[in-house]
């Protein structure tokens, strides 16, 4: 997956993810304390592993920016609640293919948010991924 991603013109991405669903608010508060809990510690742990980690954390920045949409912030939250979630389409710990469904909800979120991901969380992504392998 590269950060320049396109939806399929075949697919209607408001088919694959619900923004009704992911928009309400209990949804989004339930989402919210998922992310809140799980989000850091398995980024950390997985980050090596996966090739869309700078999009999850970029994602992740704006979804703490006060100047992201309410509407983008609920979206944002599903998508990483799942990547949080143990339980999953396709497992993770399966070698190879267990972050692919994780992938796709990053790639259709990614084409969905547009602009609302911004230069600046894209570099906070960055600086942190360079910490990481630093750390390690």
């Amino acid at each position: 997956m590269s950060r320049d991603a396109k939806p399929s013109p075949d697919v209607n991405v408001n088919e694959v993810l619900d923004p009704k669903k992911a928009l309400s608010p209990v949804t989004v508060r339930v989402n919210e304390e998922k992310v809140r809990e799980g989000f850091l510690p398995k980024i950390r742990k997985v980050a090596a592993k996966v090739p869309f980690a700078a999009d999850a954390l970029s994602v992740w920045w704006a979804a703490r920016d006060p100047e992201t949409p309410t509407a983008a912030k609920g979206m944002i939250f599903a998508a990483l609640a799942y990547f949080v979630l143990p339980t999953d389409a396709i497992p993770d710990i399966l070698p190879a293919i267990g972050f692919t469904d994780d992938a796709a909800v990053f790639a259709a979120l990614v084409a969905i948010l547009g602009k609302t991901v911004k230069p600046r969380h894209k570099e906070a992504a960055q600086a942190f991924l360079q910490k990481l392998s630093h750390d390690a």
